[in-house]
This record gives structure tokens, C-alpha cells and sequence, in this order.
């Protein structure tokens, strides 16, 4: 009993875990202008203001450094404007400022 209990625990933990991710990363996308696909499942997400910030492909912040050339999933290159880090890491943790 004890066993079964643990288990429908662990799943109903693992699964709101899944959604709380999924919300943020809408959260993050729908803050962004333009959301590019990068190589290797990396992100660029360009805000209104033209700023820009990477999440990596595990769905975290990024440092990136200003300036920095990137290529698209289709090959285009871009190149980075700014690091901000701190503002899509506070989108993808779901805290607004």
C-alpha cells in the first residue's frame, strides 16, 4: 500500500514538473519578438527592444558573448547584440520583474 502510494506521488511530482517547464518556456517565447533555431537545439530569442538572449538545449539561460556570430538551423548567420541572460533565465524560471 505504502509502495503504491510513493509511486502515484513520484508520478503526479514528475508530471506538474513537465507543465511548469512547458509554461515558462511559453512565457519566454511569448516575451520574445522573434524566436531563431539555432544549431544543435540552441535558442535565440530577440526581445522588442533588439536585445537578445541564448537558452541552450536543455532550456537554460546562456552567456553569450556581444558580438558573437551564430548560425541558424538553416544556415543564416546572426550576430549577437547583447547578452541577456538574466532577463530569459527570470522568463524561463517564471518570475517577472
Amino acid at each position: 500500500m505504502k509502495t503504491k502510494l510513493a509511486k502515484l506521488a513520484l508520478i503526479a511530482v514528475l508530471s506538474t514538473s513537465g507543465a511548469t517547464t512547458a509554461f515558462a518556456d511559453d512565457a519566454a517565447r511569448a516575451e520574445a519578438k522573434q524566436v531563431v533555431d539555432l544549431k544543435n537545439g540552441v535558442t535565440l530569442h530577440i526581445f522588442n527592444d533588439g536585445k537578445m538572449a541564448i537558452e541552450d538545449r536543455y532550456g537554460r539561460a546562456t552567456r553569450t558573448t556581444p558580438d558573437t556570430v551564430v548560425e541558424t538551423s538553416d544556415g543564416r548567420k546572426i550576430t549577437t547584440q547583447s547578452d541577456e541572460v538574466a532577463r530569459l533565465n527570470s522568463l524561463i524560471n517564471g518570475r517577472r520583474d
